[in-house]
């Protein structure tokens, strides 16, 4: 009898993307396939069947595509974490530090409701400075969020135990070695 297919099969590997020694894990073919694509929605919100949620967050970019899915099938509202100056309203913002620089994130100030129950997702978690820091605004408007989903963990980068350091709950569907 064949192998199903599982998540981690339809994420292809680019080498030496975006720079030399990086294996770069792409999730466009995942979220091109059909079957993948619901897969992976399936997967991610497995574990929270029967929790409150009130809002799905998602990390710039490619989390908005997975929590615009999420919030969905859960009926309930999406909000984005943005790179600075990419949203249109008053927002609050939050600094981080990258493998190679640094960077900021934005939200709403509006965005969250004190209280709210919020589910955090993106694509992939490495370092956890991006993750980190959406937590960090989220806390800041007063949400409480009960977990952090992801499809794809980079365990050696250390972001699950840093997320983990912070109290959240953590979620992924498949691991991949190596940077």
């Amino acid at each position: 009898m064949p192998k199903k297919p599982a998540v981690k099969d339809y994420i292809r590997t680019i080498v030496d993307f975006p720079h030399e020694g990086i294996m770069f894990r792409d999730v466009t073919t995942l979220f091109a396939d059909p079957r993948g694509f619901r897969m992976a929605i399936d997967q991610m919100l497995h574990p929270y069947a029967g929790e409150r949620i009130d809002k799905v967050v998602g990390l710039e970019a490619r989390g908005f595509i997975l929590g615009g899915a999420i919030a969905h099938q859960l009926s309930v509202g999406f909000v984005p974490i943005r790179k600075k100056g990419k949203l249109p309203g008053t927002t609050i913002s939050q600094d981080y530090k990258l493998e190679y620089g640094e960077a900021i994130v934005e939200i709403h100030d509006d965005a969250i409701q004190p209280g709210e129950k919020i589910l955090v997702v993106d694509d992939l978690l490495a370092t956890g400075g991006t993750a980190g820091a959406g937590i960090k605004l989220i806390e800041r408007l007063g949400g409480e969020i009960i977990s952090c989903a992801f499809i794809v963990d980079l365990p050696e980068l250390g972001g699950r135990k840093l997320l983990e350091e912070m109290g959240m709950d953590v979620h992924v569907l498949c691991e991949f070695d190596g940077l």
